[in-house]
């Protein structure tokens, strides 16, 4: 029997209404909503793990320590990939810098002679372009500097809203009860948050899935390129594409400069940016949305909807944020009547059978 927390319907309009007041609530608040709501989604990981220590009489806080502290080694091991692929990449720096003037000068040599451009004014050419080229890289500090303090604060604000979150658990519990008081509620409420968990570990195993994936196909593709190390290279870049955009340009520094290197050809390294390309494109159209609705049960057009959308709200975070909040949604919803809508919506074909 289904419990229902709320049966009034809204009218159009004033739903429309809440649902401006939320995205605009979510947008101007995010520098305090985003770590908070990362440090919910951490909280749902430890949980078992906090559960499954305090039950072997270890105190709460030690259970929480201990938690975070492997959610830390876990974090380290990424950024230690994501650091051994800039420390190899500024070794080959060195060799690449050379190649690039080569490069330049034998274009610049090859375009002033067919236009009969006089040496001086090629060299003049050549110092613009690369003071304009520094130029923009140091516009672009100011704003790298901000966004890695950003991320700083952030590494340290999000283990600490998880740890305030799994400490006062019971007293988060007894709020919502008392916001809908009844048995009835109550055990709702219980079965609500004990799906959430279950469903945000779904999300979890659907995202292992599009890394092992994506990590298959990178490197299929660089192995037929005959590009060393392929799957090395390939799972690195699968790993790092956790951070959208900025991610997968790490993982293809590297293997596009050690193909420039061994095959002293440009086709390689445009070779290798094709294929990360088509499986970006896979990634984000087709492996993720399939792989990540499957295990949330969320139909893949509401997926790439949510995550465009968390895009434009939060940026980055957003795409990674909006998609377990709203399969946590689609829980709620299915036990709402006035969200019942949103359910079907949101839901799959095999929902429309039951």
């Amino acid at each position: 029997m289904k419990a229902s927390l709320s049966t009034s319907k809204l009218p159009l309009l004033n739903f429309l209404q809440y649902c401006i007041i939320f995205i605009l609530i979510l947008y101007f608040g995010q520098s305090l909503l985003i770590p908070l709501s990362f440090g919910l989604l951490i909280s749902f990981v430890l949980y078992p793990i906090c559960r499954w220590l305090e039950n072997r009489r270890f105190s709460r806080v030690m259970a929480i320590v201990i938690s975070l502290v492997l959610f830390f080694i876990l974090s380290l091991l990424i950024v230690g990939l994501m650091v051994r692929q800039f420390s190899l990449f500024t070794r080959q720096w060195p060799d690449l810098y050379d190649k690039i003037i080569w490069l330049l000068n034998d274009a610049f040599r090859d375009v002033g002679d067919f236009f009969n451009i006089p040496v001086e004014e090629r060299k003049r050419w050549l110092n613009t372009l690369f003071t304009n080229a520094s130029q923009s890289v140091i516009r672009l500090l100011p704003r790298t500097v901000y966004n890695t303090s950003v991320s700083t604060i952030l590494f340290f604000l999000v283990p600490f809203y998880t740890a305030l979150i799994l400490y006062y658990r019971n007293l988060l519990m007894a709020f919502l009860y008392q916001l809908f008081p009844g048995a009835e509620n109550r055990q709702e409420i219980i079965s609500i948050l004990q799906e959430s968990i279950i469903a945000y570990y779904n999300f979890i195993k659907g995202m292992t899935i599009v890394y092992l994936v994506v990590g298959i196909l990178n490197s299929i593709g660089l192995a037929v390129l005959g590009i060393p190390n392929p799957i090395f290279f390939g799972f690195i870049a699968s790993i790092l594409t956790f951070i959208p955009y900025v991610g997968i340009t790490i993982g293809a520094l590297l293997p596009m400069s050690i193909a420039w290197l061994t095959y002293d050809s440009m086709w390689y390294p445009l070779g290798i940016v094709a294929i990360f390309v088509v499986v970006q494109i896979l990634e984000a159209n087709i492996i993720f949305p399939l792989a990540v609705s499957f295990k949330l049960k969320i139909n893949a057009l509401a997926t790439i909807t949510v995550i465009m959308l968390g895009a434009i709200i939060w940026g980055a975070s957003g795409m990674i944020l909006f998609m377990p909040f709203t399969a946590i949604f689609k829980l709620i919803a299915d036990r709402i009547d006035a969200l019942k809508p949103f359910s079907i919506l949101l839901g799959t074909n095999e929902d429309l059978k039951k």
